[in-house]
Order: structure tokens, then C-alpha cells, then sequence
């Protein structure tokens, strides 16, 4: 592998970590990426899923205050994130990759109008206050959540947008303990999906690839949650998009 690939892949899972633990959507900076570089789309998406969880135990330890307090919440949603993240890994793997090339690019601008719909998602937290208690919000969360997990495990980027938009509408929990819980879920949806890969789809990793990312997302968590604050939303969401139309047209091409 070429230097300067070896330092984009770095630099690309340093962003993605960063990205991940302040907002969601760090897929679209890695897969873009690997697939410039002429991975083919199964074996990127595979290994970079393989890398990120790396970032997202290191967004997790700098979120770990925001987690006080959330342990009965957790106990509820893990499970539901683990079981979505299996389904969505076992359709990945079971569906023709023929499949994944043509389903990709939809799932790219799915995940782009997340990102774009990420500060209306924002504004209904800050208004929305729902009784957490209600089976029936309840029953709704597990379903998002479960959802986002489907979503994670056969692709991912965006699904941290996902979780932030569904949680906020319906809990009452503040906007940085639920981005703290979107960090934990997501990692989990990551960790199900890589385990599976590793389990059944050995030779679909590309360890070297998984390998860089992994220590660029360490880095890319511990600065997300150090700085996130500090950067712009806006700036983020514009990168991400551009990233993102690039990595459709490349795919459509």
C-alpha cells in the first residue's frame, strides 16, 4: 500500500471517529475513501465497520460523565441495538453483492438527508418533551432504536443521526446525555456487526485497512469528544455532504 494511501485511510478514520461521536455520519468520510482508492464496495463497507469501533469506545470513555445516571435506560436499548445490528450484518452477508453495489448509493443519500434533516431533528429535541414512562413512546424508542441497529449492521453511516433524532423526540433526557447514548448504541451496533464479519466473513476484512482506521477513529473519538463542542455543526454537515455526493456519483458511475 502506498504512502500517502496509508495516510488518507488514517486521516479518513480520524475523521470518521471525530465525526461519529459528535454528530454521526463518519461512515460517509471512510467509505468514500476506501472505495476512491478501488476497494470494492462490500470490502470497504466490511472493514471499515471492523475499524470504527475502535473510535467508538474512545467517544464512549470521553462521554462517560453524560452516562452517569442512564444505567436502566441502557439495560433497555442495548439489547434492542444488538439484535438490529445482527439482522442488519446477516443481510449484508446474505444478500448477492450485486445487491449491496445498487443499494449503496440509495443508502448514501438516505443517510445525506439524514444529516441535512440533523438540526430540524435538533430543534423537535428542544421542544419535545414526552412522558418517557408512556409504553406506548416506549414500545416507539425500541422500535427506532432497533431500526437504526437494522440500518448500522448492513451499512451505518448516518445511524448516529438516526438514534439522535428518535431519542430526542421521544425522551426527555438532554440533548448531550443522549448524544452520549447514541455513542454506546452505536458502538454496539458497530461491535455485533464486526464480530459477525470476523465470524463468518473472514475473508471479506481487509486487515490492513481495518487496522488504519482503527487507529485514526481512536484518535478521531478522544477529539470528538474533547472538542466537539467547539466545532461547527454547520461546517461538519457541508463535508459530509459533499463527501457523500461524491462517493454516490464514484458508485453510480
Amino acid at each position: 500500500m502506498p504512502w500517502y494511501e496509508v495516510i488518507a485511510l488514517l486521516a479518513a478514520g480520524m475523521g470518521a471517529g471525530t465525526i461519529n461521536t459528535i454528530v454521526g455520519s463518519g461512515t460517509l468520510i471512510t467509505f468514500p475513501t476506501l472505495v476512491f482508492f478501488g476497494f470494492p464496495p462490500l470490502v470497504a463497507n466490511v472493514s471499515n465497520t471492523v475499524g470504527l469501533v475502535a473510535g467508538g469506545l474512545t467517544g464512549i470513555h470521553g462521554y462517560r460523565s453524560e452516562l452517569v445516571g442512564q444505567g436502566d435506560t441502557l439495560r433497555r436499548l442495548v439489547p434492542v441495538s444488538f439484535v438490529g445490528a445482527l439482522t442488519g450484518a446477516v443481510l449484508l452477508l446474505k444478500l448477492p453483492e450485486s445487491a449491496f453495489n445498487a443499494i449503496v448509493p440509495a443508502l448514501v443519500a438516505a443517510a445525506l438527508l439524514l444529516v441535512l434533516l440533523g438540526p430540524w431533528l435538533q430543534a423537535r429535541a428542544a421542544t419535545a418533551h414526552p412522558d418517557q414512562g408512556d409504553f406506548g413512546r416506549r414500545l416507539l424508542l425500541a422500535t427506532g432504536v432497533f431500526a437504526a441497529g437494522v440500518y448500522g449492521g448492513y451499512f451505518g453511516a448516518a445511524q448516529g443521526v438516526l438514534l439522535v433524532g428518535v431519542m430526542s423526540v421521544l425522551m426527555t433526557t438532554g440533548l448531550q446525555r443522549v448524544n452520549a447514548l447514541k455513542n454506546v448504541l452505536g458502538t454496539v451496533v458497530n461491535a455485533v456487526a464486526a464480530v459477525t464479519f470476523m465470524l463468518v466473513a473472514w475473508d471479506r476484512i481487509n486487515w490492513v485497512v481495518a487496522a488504519l482506521i482503527a487507529a485514526g477513529s481512536l484518535a478521531g473519538g478522544y477529539l470528538g469528544a474533547r472538542f466537539g463542542r467547539r466545532l461547527s455543526p454547520v461546517r461538519l454537515r457541508a463535508l459530509i455532504v459533499v463527501i457523500g455526493i461524491v462517493a454516490i456519483v464514484k458508485l453510480m458511475a
